[in-house]
C-alpha cells in the first residue's frame, strides 16, 4: 500500500491538510488502497480524484467520497476550496494544477505500477482494433501465454469475462485492471487503445510493450477538429515526447496515415530513442516499398475462410488461415501475427492460433435455415461501411440490402458520407435510427438520406426510411431473395439503443433473428411494400 506523502511526491502534488487539526502527520501518512472517480465507487482507504469538467467540479461530490471512506483527495486549487466546504472534519487533499493530467501516474502509483510486470500490446487505429485484439489474443494462448483482454465488446482474463462500457477503461479503472490481471498470472495483456483514451491520457502511466496501428479513415470529428488532429491523438502511442510512447512499434503502412505512423515511431535523436518499429501489409505499399512483414497469394473461399501466405522479416514464407471474410481481415490477421512476434511468442503457434478466431459483431452471421446471408456487422464509419460491403459484394452473385443509421451527439459530417457509401454500393438501402442519443432521430436520418440521395439515381440501390430499427430490419428481410445478403451495419455486439438518455434494450443479432425466424415461417413473398411508419425513396432498377 502507498502512503499519501509517498503519492504526493511521485506525482508532484501538495498535500495540504484542510480543517488541519491533531494528527496531521498520521493524515500524511495514511495507508491508500485504491482511488477512484466515482464518488459513489468510493471504498475505505481510497483517493477521491476530484476533477474539474464542463458542467460542475468533482470536489462537488467530496463529501459523499468522504462517508465513503475516502482517505483523500487529488484536486485542484479550485476543488481544494470544494472540500473544505463539504466537510468540518480534517481531510488530507493531494494539490495539483492539472489533476486529469496526474491522473494516470497517480493509478499506477496506488497499484504498483502492474503494467511493468506484463508485456502490454496497444492497439489503435480507426477500424479493426477489435478484431485485431481477438486476433493477438487467440495467437498468444496457442503460444502459451497467459492473456489478458481489454476492448470494446469485453474485458478479459485468462478467458473470463467482465463486462466492458468504454473502449479504454478510465485510468483509476484501468491500472487497478492491471493489478488483478498481475495477481492472476497475467503475461500479456492486449488492449484497444481509443483516440479518447490517448487525448484523454486514459492510458498514461501506461507502459507499453507494444503499439500496433491498423489504420485511419474518418472518425470522432465531433471531439478532433480535423482528421490531423485525430492522427495526432493516436500518435501519442509512439510519439517522442510522449509519456506513453510505446517501446516497439508495428504499423500497417497500406494507406498513407500508416507510413506518416511509422515515421513517427522511428523518429528520435538517434538510433537509443527510436522506437523499434516493424511494418505490415500487402507486397509493397503505395509509394513501392515492401513492408517487413507481406501478405501475398490470397485464396478466399466461399464460407469466408482465407488462406494467404505471410513473409516475415526472417525472410520465411508461411501459409496462414484467417476465419474472417474480408480482404482487410487478412490485413489485421498479418498485423497480430507480428505484434505477437514482437512480444517473443511463437509466430508458428501464433499463426496456428488465428485459424479459428470468430468476433462478436464483425461480419457475424445469424442463421435461421434461411436461404440468403444475413451479417451483423460493427460497421458505423464510412471506411468500415464500405469495407464489409465490398466484401459481401465479392461473395455473392444476389443482392444485398443494408439497415444503416448513424448515432446521435457523435460526428455529423460523417452522416451523409454514411448514406452515400450506403447507396452506392447496395441495392437496398433502409435508413433507420441508431442510437439517436438526445438528438431528433428524424433530423439523423435526413442527413444519412441526403447522402443516399446525392448518389445519381442511376447509379444508387433503392432507399427506404424506416425509424424503428426491428421493422426497419424485418424489411431488409422481407426484401430479401434467395442468394441475396441482408447487412444490418452499426450496432455489431451492442445490446441496447440508447434514445433520448435512455438505453433500451436492443440487440441486432437477436432482432434479425426474429425477423429470420418470421420469414422462415411465411416464406419470401418476393417483393415487399414499404413498412408502417416507412418511406420509399426510389432507386435504380
Amino acid at each position: 500500500m502507498t502512503q499519501i506523502s509517498v503519492l504526493a511526491d511521485a506525482i508532484g502534488a501538495r498535500v495540504e491538510i484542510v480543517n488541519a487539526a491533531a494528527g496531521e502527520d498520521a493524515a500524511r501518512a495514511a495507508a491508500i488502497t485504491g482511488i477512484d472517480l466515482r464518488a459513489q465507487g468510493i471504498r475505505p482507504g481510497d483517493v477521491f480524484a476530484a476533477l474539474p469538467g464542463a458542467r460542475a467540479h468533482g470536489a462537488s461530490y467530496a463529501g459523499t467520497a468522504l462517508e465513503r471512506g475516502a482517505v483523500a483527495v487529488l484536486t485542484d486549487e479550485a476543488g481544494r476550496d470544494l472540500v473544505a466546504e463539504a466537510t468540518s472534519d480534517s481531510v488530507a487533499v493531494l494539490v495539483h494544477p492539472e489533476p486529469r493530467v496526474a491522473l494516470g501516474a497517480a493509478s499506477a502509483t496506488v497499484y504498483g505500477h502492474p503494467s511493468r510486470s506484463m508485456q502490454v500490446i496497444g492497439i489503435t487505429g480507426t477500424s479493426g482494433k477489435t478484431t485485431t485484439s481477438y486476433l493477438v489474443e487467440a495467437g498468444l494462448v496457442a503460444a502459451g501465454r497467459v492473456v489478458g483482454l481489454v476492448g470494446t465488446v469485453e474485458t478479459r482474463i485468462e478467458g473470463i469475462r467482465v463486462p466492458s462500457t468504454l473502449t479504454t477503461p478510465e485510468a483509476p479503472q484501468l491500472h487497478a485492471l492491471f493489478a488483478v490481471m498481475r495477481e492472476r498470472g497475467v503475461d500479456t495483456v492486449v488492449m484497444e487503445v481509443s483516440s479518447h483514451a490517448l487525448a484523454l491520457g486514459r492510458v498514461d502511466a501506461t507502459e507499453f510493450a507494444v503499439g500496433g496501428v491498423t489504420n485511419l479513415s474518418q472518425d470522432h470529428l465531433d471531439f478532433h477538429k480535423d482528421l490531423d488532429d485525430y492522427f495526432g491523438a493516436k500518435a501519442r502511442l509512439f510519439a517522442e515526447d510522449s509519456p506513453v510512447r510505446a517501446r516497439r512499434a508495428v504499423v500497417c503502412t497500406d494507406d498513407v496515415w500508416g507510413r506518416r505512423m511509422a515515421e513517427v515511431a522511428r523518429a528520435g535523436r538517434d538510433d537509443a530513442t527510436a522506437v523499434r518499429t516493424v511494418t505490415t501489409g500487402g507486397d509493397g505499399d503505395a509509394a513501392g516499398a515492401a513492408a517487413d512483414w507481406t501478405v501475398t497469394d490470397e485464396v478466399p473461399e466461399e464460407t469466408g475462410v482465407q488462406q494467404f501466405t505471410l513473409t516475415g522479416p526472417d525472410g520465411i514464407a508461411r501459409r496462414a488461415t484467417v476465419g474472417l471474410p474480408g480482404r482487410y481481415n487478412v490485413t489485421n490477421a498479418a498485423l497480430a501475427v507480428a505484434l505477437c512476434a514482437e512480444v517473443g511468442a511463437d509466430i508458428d503457434a501464433a499463426i496456428r492460433g488465428i485459424a479459428d478466431v470468430a468476433v462478436p459483431g464483425r461480419v457475424e452471421r445469424v442463421e435461421r435455415g434461411q436461404d440468403f446471408l444475413a451479417v451483423v456487422d460493427y460497421a458505423h464509419k464510412p471506411a468500415a461501411l464500405e469495407a464489409v460491403i465490398g466484401t459481401l459484394r465479392a461473395a455473392t452473385e444476389g443482392r444485398i440490402a443494408v439497415v444503416v443509421g448513424a448515432g446521435g451527439d457523435r460526428d455529423r459530417t460523417k452522416r451523409p458520407i454514411m448514406g452515400e457509401v450506403a447507396a452506392r454500393a447496395a441495392d437496398l438501402v433502409v435508413v433507420t435510427d441508431d442510437n439517436p442519443r438526445t438528438e431528433s432521430p428524424a433530423a439523423i436520418r435526413a442527413a444519412v438520406l441526403d447522402g443516399a440521395h446525392s448518389v445519381p439515381a442511376a447509379e444508387r440501390g433503392e432507399i427506404l426510411e424506416i425509424g424503428d430499427r426491428a421493422a426497419a430490419i424485418d424489411a431488409a428481410v422481407a426484401w430479401a431473395r434467395p442468394g441475396d445478403v441482408v447487412l444490418v451495419a452499426g450496432k455489431g455486439h451492442e445490446t441496447g439503443q440508447e434514445i433520448d438518455g435512455v438505453k433500451h434494450p436492443f440487440d441486432d443479432r437477436e432482432v434479425l433473428g426474429a425477423a429470420l425466424d418470421k420469414y422462415r415461417t411465411a416464406g419470401p413473398d418476393g417483393d415487399h411494400p414499404p413498412a408502417a411508419g416507412g418511406s420509399h425513396h426510389g432507386g435504380k432498377a
